[in-house]
């Protein structure tokens, strides 16, 4: 979910990835109806916002609404094929950005959903809200802060209530903040970095595991910058590195249990984690331009990976690193 020197070096994915370009199927409404040959997303993409972007600035958390230009989550644009029908999902971070893109994506495949997020960013909670109710699905909303564990712990029982069960759980939720050296990381930014990013993410995946049955799918975000960090991430991209851990650790316990494992790795998205501190202000109007694909991606575009990671067709899929990163190396799991 970050933009970095173009000279990094990282493992790739391979086989894994082509597998999940596969699955996601034509997750993209065309914007061209007249028919013929065209693939279901080509236009869509060539759509897109490129560099410049505005240069723009917001107090964390930031809000998804008052972006310039505004994210696509798949509003209008994500088309879904019933792959999650009758599927209960708990989404953290679940108001804008990636998490935003997989809620609206689940519930147009069918599934009801539950997410949470900071109080602060309840409008752009209420706009999920209408997308999913539109949709003829039920949804839950849960505000708070995850560095609470007494609010963390308790989220997968409260999703049970409200949704009648769970099936999914999208561990999305991130802290980022940019800072010049490690002389300037001060002791509570690494601690609200850790329990954002990690603590929240062991509390919940424990607190879920009861609830969770064969077939169940845990989706966990972590970011390419597990492979080579930027110099300005110091505590974000140790905690995305030990997240690709946690999943493959997670992967071999659950196995026998039926429930699957899987992490996604982003490039440079367009989200409110980067105008609110995860960037400096003098970078973004060029975010996403050293990628071979030459922007910043739409959390619209990861929708499709964590459809299928989520969808019982990916049964043998477990412990696996999916990237979506505009072009850039990806770390492997």
């Amino acid at each position: 979910m970050t933009e970095f020197d173009s000279n990094r070096r990282a493992l790739m994915a391979g086989a894994a990835m082509t597998g999940a370009a596969a699955a996601t199927g034509a997750a993209f409404a065309q914007t061209d109806q007249s028919g013929g040959g065209e693939a279901p997303m080509t236009s869509q993409a060539a759509d897109f916002p490129k560099p410049p972007y505005p240069r723009q600035q917001q107090p964390w958390p930031g809000l998804a609404q008052e972006m310039d230009p505004q994210p696509d989550h798949g509003e209008e644009t994500y088309r879904g094929t019933g792959r999650l029908q009758g599927k209960r999902a708990l989404i953290t971070g679940g108001d804008s950005g990636i998490g935003r893109a997989a809620a609206i994506a689940f519930a147009k495949e069918g599934a009801d959903v539950a997410i949470c997020y900071l109080e602060a960013e309840e409008p752009d909670a209420q706009d999920v809200r209408r997308v999913v109710e539109n949709e003829g699905r039920t949804f839950a909303a849960f505000p708070g802060d995850l560095r609470d564990k007494s609010y963390t712990t308790g989220l997968p029982q409260r999703a049970v209530e409200e949704l009648g069960g769970l099936d999914i759980l999208v561990n999305n939720a991130a802290y980022q903040q940019w800072v010049p050296g490690l002389e300037d990381l001060s002791d509570e930014q690494f601690e609200q970095t850790m329990k954002t990013n990690l603590y929240a993410m062991f509390w919940l995946t424990k607190a879920a595991l009861p609830h969770l049955r064969p077939g169940a799918a845990i989706i966990n975000t972590s970011s390419e910058v597990a492979a080579s960090p930027p110099e300005i991430l110091i505590d974000y991209s140790m905690t995305k590195a030990a997240i690709l851990s946690f999943t493959t650790t997670m992967a071999k316990n659950l196995a026998s249990r039926g429930i699957r494992v899987n992490a996604v790795t982003p490039g440079p998205i367009w989200t409110p984690l980067q105008v609110s501190g995860g960037q400096k202000p003098e970078n973004l109007p060029q975010f996403g331009a050293s990628t071979p694909i030459g922007r910043a991606g739409q959390p619209v575009e990861l929708a499709p990976l964590y459809v299928a990671l989520a969808d019982p067709a990916f049964s043998y899929s477990t412990g696996q690193v999916f990237g979506a990163t505009g072009g850039d190396p990806q770390p492997a799991g």
